[in-house]
């Protein structure tokens, strides 16, 4: 296994293809495995980078093993900051020049704090659905915070089916992809998902850790210098949390959200013409070499 040792943890990683880097930073339980059929259409122009963040799958935290780390969820520091901290490092030790990074719902959030304090690392951000209550009034702000704390609560008393199902509403997310399945009217040829003993030990840790993470964290993005676009699933409805949140940071950016193929899990869904919209997006976004 490729590993890398950082504060307090040790990161599993993965790099595939040829040409720049690209780093995927995943949504939710999702570790260096999840995008591998996004990974599949992007990997002829790209080296990709994908991850699995600290407590999940392979990589350990200073409490030992990733199952360690989860059995201790509670007693650790629940940061975003940690996790863009985590990506900082990762990227040191494979470049010293700037990357491309596509954060996806929690992998979004991380990035935006990588953005703000290591904006040399980043040649553009793209940060689909970022669940960032930050980012909102401050009304819906507290109020999404207080729904996630009311699921992570709804998780720890009744468990995982009771609340993966409100997981998937809060976030808009159709057709069993937090399940497992792969969402409404998916391409065809996919690889499954199937809810492994391993993805349910992602989500004990994303729910219990992650979940508080997301609750806690606060950014300010003043002066930030690294190029962000806001992106959104096609699918995924308008009024929920995640999409207001690339609609706030669009207007905080004065900028346009690009809309990209499928809903919140646009990447799992509909990899082939996700793989394809970015391959559009980026030569009109980074600059001529």
């Amino acid at each position: 296994m490729t590993m890398l040792s950082v504060h307090e943890a040790d990161l599993y990683y993965e790099t595939r293809g040829t040409g720049p880097y690209l780093l995927i930073s995943q949504s939710g339980e999702g570790d260096a495995g999840r995008s591998v059929d996004l990974v599949d259409h992007l990997a002829d122009a790209y080296t990709v980078i994908t991850y699995d963040r600290r407590g999940l799958s392979r990589s350990s935290t200073s409490t030992g093993t990733a199952a360690s780390a989860r059995e201790h969820a509670d007693d650790l520091p629940a940061s975003i900051q940690q996790h863009a901290d985590d990506v900082h490092r990762l990227l040191a030790h494979l470049t010293d020049r700037p990357v491309i990074m596509l954060g996806l719902s929690l992998g979004a959030s991380i990035g935006l704090h990588l953005a703000m304090r290591h904006p040399e690392q980043l040649s553009l951000l793209i940060a689909h659905e970022p669940v960032s209550p930050w980012l909102l009034p401050p009304a819906e702000r507290e109020r999404h915070r207080a729904e996630l704390a009311e699921l992570r609560d709804l998780y720890l008393r009744a468990g995982l089916p009771a609340a993966i199902k409100e997981v998937a509403r809060v976030l808009g997310i159709t057709g069993g992809t937090a399940q497992g399945g792969t969402g409404a009217d998916p391409e065809p040829g996919l690889t499954p998902h199937p809810m492994t003993p391993r993805r349910q030990a992602n989500f004990d840790y994303f729910i219990r850790h992650d979940f508080r993470a997301v609750i806690e964290d606060d950014l300010d993005l003043t002066g930030c210098r690294t190029r962000i676009l806001p992106a959104a699933g096609l699918t995924t409805p308008p009024a929920v949390f995640d999409r207001r949140c690339a609609d706030e940071l669009a207007a905080l950016l004065r900028t346009e959200v690009a809309m990209l193929p499928g809903g919140h899990n646009g990447n799992l869904t509909h990899p082939r013409a996700y793989a394809a919209r970015l391959r559009d997006l980026l030569p009109e976004l980074l600059p001529v070499p």
